[in-house]
């Protein structure tokens, strides 16, 4: 048995350092639905920030050792810095103290059906796909997800089912502390190798990763990188595998695919069946993926095709992908998580394709070392759009030992700007741009506020 489920059996109040983060604000959700007293901090006020304090969480802003107080166990972001003086009191405390993926691993093992939804690309899309598929189908899922669900309006859900889903991130390896039952990858590319150090060590954590599944393993079986991470772990857990893609040979696979304004339709072949057509309520050739494997996860736990139908073609996005904010005097205002060049080409090259004037990308590198191992990836596809603004690199949890910035960027991409503010970057946006034009931001730290200054700019002068 592990620790922290003993603990969560007997304490009440629990202390979250780095609450309004993506990964811990479903979960102090939950827990709060399920009775426990909490407490939070964190540095920057988020969206997230302001649902959590509408639930009636107390919110320090700014971490200091005092905020930890009367806590009988606390759980804290993994990006954090080792020298932050709140988790350096908390560890000092002799409170229980736990990264926050401990806890969502403890949480998994309470569900006999346990969905954890892994890749380096989609991993929230597919979560918040396959929750929709669930509730709509009755099944009264259990949730955690990395965005807001527009049918719940939260990250977080609380169900009364054997089913739970939930992001199985890679991150310094926090997915290894999940227990799934079904193990979902949708990708594998090349991030975190500020942690990883080399893509093969990456890989060898998806593997351990899959291996870990207690029923079966879920893939895309078109990606040759996650299938050699699979090949292994089936070695290694002896689970049946079940394969998802466009090419022959998968066991469910999409077949006549149609585009239609950039939403995508696409007939269904299960085991050789051709089960019917499948359409889309989000734009982008891509997602096509992660509808498969929301199909397959909802079809393998016992939901009928009819079912996954209404909820996929009901489901129009997580919160902050291809989130459209507001069209205001002709000009659309949306919001994107892509922070990976992978992501930020499919994303961009969706967007260049549905029709507006200009594509305006306003993006937000996140993370010193992500720009620095990956910056001609990111001068490539930030190239795509018909102007790039750029803000200043959000460190986040590290430290610019790589002595990169956006002017390099910038330096670069022909045509593009940045600037140090999102008040400067807003203003250059609507100034710019004209009826017909899309401004997306981009990024997955605060460039959303960039999108709100925007907003509240182009309501003015209206």
């Amino acid at each position: 048995m592990f620790e922290i489920d003993n603990l969560l059996k007997t304490v009440k109040r629990i202390h979250f350092i780095g609450i309004g983060g993506s990964g811990m604000c479903p979960l102090a959700e939950i827990l709060h639905k399920e009775g426990y007293l909490l407490s939070g901090s964190d540095n920057n006020e988020t969206d997230t920030l302001a649902r959590i304090r509408s639930l009636g969480i107390p919110v320090f802003m700014g971490q200091r050792a005092e905020n930890i107080e009367g806590a009988e166990m606390i759980v804290y972001t993994a990006a954090l810095l080792k020298d932050n003086p709140e988790l350096v009191a908390a560890k000092s405390s002799g409170i229980p103290t736990f990264e926050r993926s401990k806890l969502l691993g403890a949480i998994t093992r309470i569900y006999p059906n346990s969905i954890c939804i892994s890749g380096t690309h989609g991993k929230t899309t597919a979560c918040s796909m396959l929750t929709q598929v669930l509730i709509e189908a009755g099944a009264d899922p259990t949730a955690v997800i990395g965005g807001k669900l527009p049918l719940t309006g939260s990250n977080g859900l609380v169900g009364h089912s054997e089913h739970m889903v939930c992001e199985a991130c890679e991150f310094v390896d926090t997915f290894l502390d999940l227990s799934p039952d079904i193990a979902v990858i949708l990708n594998v590319d090349e991030d975190h190798l500020d942690y990883f150090k080399t893509f093969d060590n990456l890989k060898k954590s998806f593997t351990k990763f899959a291996s870990m599944a207690t029923k079966m393993i879920i893939y895309n079986g078109d990606d040759p990188n996650t299938a050699d991470v699979v090949v292994p772990a089936v070695d290694i857990c002896g689970k049946p595998v079940i394969t998802f893609g466009l090419d022959d040979g998968n066991i469910y696979r999409a077949v006549n695919v149609e585009l239609k304004n950039e939403f995508a339709s696409f007939e269904l072949i299960r085991y050789g069946e051709n089960l019917g057509k499948v359409t889309l309520g989000i734009p982008g050739k891509h997602h096509v993926y992660n509808a498969l494997a929301v199909i397959a996860s909802a079809m393998e736990s016992g939901v009928s095709f009819v079912q996954c139908l209404k909820g996929i073609a009901d489901f129009h996005g997580a919160g902050r992908r291809f989130e459209i904010l507001a069209e205001i005097d002709g000009i659309t205002i949306a919001d994107d998580y892509a922070h990976h060049p992978k992501e930020l080409e499919v994303t961009l090259e969706t967007a260049m394709k549905m029709g507006y004037g200009k594509v305006w990308a306003v993006f937000q590198p996140f993370t010193y070392s992500r720009t620095a191992i990956l910056f001609d990836e990111f001068v490539r596809v930030l190239q795509i759009p018909d102007r790039c603004i750029m803000t200043e690199i959000m460190g986040s949890r590290e430290i610019n030992t790589y002595d990169i910035y956006t002017s390099q960027l910038a330096e670069k991409i022909p045509g593009s700007v940045w600037f140090n503010t999102f008040e400067e970057v807003a203003e250059y946006a609507v100034s710019h741009a004209e009826k017909g034009d899309l401004i997306i931001t981009l990024g997955c730290g605060d460039i959303y506020k960039a999108a709100k200054i925007m907003i509240n700019k182009l309501n003015e002068r209206q």
